[in-house]
């Protein structure tokens, strides 16, 4: 598999509301809201000087009140850029793994307590924003990042006694469905919650077409590696963030 074609999948799948393409990288800006969606991606070939080209990028992402972020791969070009940003300063945080599985693997679900959306509605942002700790000034951002995902797309809740559990996003582009911010109460943490809630997802995923899933789940989450690898899923690269 093509890792870029992953890379490719989350640019879609988790748009930014403003994008600029620089010799070969892009820029993403979404007034703050999440990492992935606010950093500099460095996929294409660089041409210009490096030092100058950081510089610029710093200026950028200044002019927007936004901390300059570089999310670098394995295969990030040039070669050297983690290197050169190690030397300027810039801390290593939030290495991630990105995983896979084959939908023909996966099992049944137990608990199929859940309520699956096709769009975007407040019975599952309300409590998505509570359970993740989004602020006020990123819900709207949120909302609107989220209803400009272009391809299918489900907002799945689950309950357990008429109370939402937990909650999570599926995109499926091309063969796979991406999952996207799986939370659970954490009350309700360590009870299977979380397991139901993704098998339910991939269910509904297999029934829309997906072969295949990926996911990214930071490596200082034990618990969600833990869960992740019962589900069957495997770690094809990974990522980090460089941050000034």
């Amino acid at each position: 598999m093509n890792h870029y074609f992953i890379e490719e999948l989350s640019l879609n799948q988790w748009p930014a509301l403003q994008t600029m393409y620089y010799d070969g990288w892009t820029l993403r800006f979404t007034n703050g809201y999440t990492k992935r969606a606010n950093c500099i991606h460095t996929l294409q070939h660089s041409t210009y000087d490096l030092n100058l080209k950081i510089k610029q990028c710093e200026h950028i992402y200044s002019t927007k009140k936004l901390n300059t972020i570089f999310k670098i791969t394995p295969f990030s070009k040039p070669h050297l850029l983690d290197e050169r940003l190690e030397e300027q300063g810039y801390s290593l945080i939030d290495p991630t793994s990105i995983q896979t599985l084959d939908l023909n693997t996966i099992k049944e679900p137990t608990i199929d307590h859940v309520e699956i959306m096709e769009e975007l509605s407040n019975i599952w942002i309300d409590p998505f924003c509570k359970m993740n700790k989004v602020v006020e000034k990123h819900k709207t951002t949120m909302k609107q990042m989220l209803s400009n995902i272009v391809t299918k797309k489900c907002f799945i809740s689950l309950y357990d006694e008429n109370q939402i559990v937990a909650c999570g996003l599926g995109v499926i582009e091309r063969d796979y469905i991406g999952l996207y911010d799986i939370i659970t109460e954490p009350k309700f943490r360590n009870q299977g919650f979380g397991e139901q809630l993704i098998l339910n997802l991939l269910h509904w995923g297999k029934e829309h077409g997906a072969k295949y899933s990926y996911l990214a789940v930071v490596l200082s989450n034990k618990p969600a590696l833990k869960l992740y690898s019962k589900i069957g899923y495997k770690e094809v690269y990974q990522y980090w963030y460089r941050v000034k």
